[in-house]
């Protein structure tokens, strides 16, 4: 009896110790310590890249078609990613399966494409058909791999190495710091392919132009009130002339100009509070107007606009080109298309 129950209370013990055990697990320790290991190999990645990366860099920027991006698995998944970050940012690029290239998709590469295979191991044989297909018409084929001594390595023209790394995982089974170095790499190529094409905030916001990136890429230009709807007076009419033009088109503000139509101030309905009183209508414009007032370039980004207005503590601004005003943008303008 007395065995028994002795026996009873050690399984007891060692199952309330199993789970204490679970529970002491650091997760956030853990958390930290994949970071690290990745981080660790992202920087051995930024030492390794030189005239290789260089010769990728010139191949790739002369194609005239577009890159194609394959691999399996998580590479694959990689491959996805990086096929539209240089799409976006001025490289044509798609992604294609090897299973599907071999199954007919192989007729979506032209002569004018170049191709870039992705695999850790370099021994992916679902990519066998594209490096033959590559090599029969000759196109531009490049390797991203780790291993050196791979058939990868030896199919490809050119090859990208990711320097020895151990995976984040404990297990050393799922892929991990490799995939990170790869999406790593392919990001290296997109923004070195985007400054060798003078790729513009202009170009970009072609690409983007829906979502929070569409409207934060639109310039004064695209926001701006212009022709009649701009608030405009020569500085030697009546005041009253002034505020009925304030009034109508109801942007807080005129600007004057004078006879050659350059803008030489700016009367805000700020302005006219400050100089509220009954003297008011007989007072000159210039006698209240600002003049010195912050005007921006129509071609300037309209985040840059509201930049300005927050540092000045304004809510309008007068569009010039050469002092000749090309249109107003309200900082409602702004936040109506969500710059804020």
């Amino acid at each position: 009896m007395n065995t028994h129950h002795n026996l009873a209370i050690k399984v007891f013990t060692l199952k309330k110790n199993k789970k204490n055990n679970l529970r002491k697990v650091n997760y956030l320790g853990s958390a930290k310590r994949a970071l690290e290991i990745e981080s660790q190999a992202l920087q051995k990645l930024k030492k390794s890249i030189g005239k290789e990366f260089l010769s990728v860099i010139n191949v790739l920027s002369k194609i005239k078609g577009r890159i194609i991006i394959s691999g399996v698995g998580k590479s694959g998944h990689v491959g996805k990613k990086i096929a539209a970050t240089l799409s976006s940012t001025g490289t044509p690029s798609m992604f294609i399966h090897p299973t599907e290239a071999s199954h007919g998709d192989l007729g979506m590469i032209t002569k004018s494409d170049a191709i870039i295979l992705l695999s850790n191991s370099g021994e992916s044989p679902e990519l066998d058909d594209m490096i033959t297909y590559a090599k029969r018409y000759n196109l531009p084929l490049v390797g991203i791999t780790s291993k050196r001594k791979s058939t990868l390595v030896n199919s490809t023209e050119k090859i990208l190495l990711l320097p020895e790394f151990r995976e984040a995982c404990p297990l050393k089974l799922a892929p991990t710091t490799s995939t990170t170095m790869m999406m790593a790499l392919g990001d290296a190529l997109a923004i070195s392919l985007l400054e060798k094409r003078n790729f513009s905030s202009e170009n970009f916001k072609k690409f983007h132009p829906g979502g929070q990136l569409g409207s934060k890429m639109q310039t004064v230009k695209d926001l701006m009130h212009k022709g009649r709807e701009m608030p405009l007076i020569e500085s030697n009419k009546k005041m009253g002339s002034m505020l009925i033009l304030m009034t109508e088109k109801r942007l807080g503000c005129v600007g004057i100009v004078n006879q050659k139509k350059s803008l030489i101030g700016v009367v805000t309905d700020g302005d006219l509070r400050r100089n509220m009183n009954k003297n008011l209508l007989e007072k000159k414009i210039a006698d209240i107007m600002n003049k010195k007032p912050k005007v921006i370039s129509q071609e300037k980004l309209a985040v840059e606009a509201l930049n300005l207005m927050n540092k000045h503590k304004i809510t309008q601004l007068f569009v010039t080109n050469r002092s000749i005003p090309m249109g107003v943008i309200h900082i409602h303008d702004l936040y109506r298309v969500g710059i804020k």
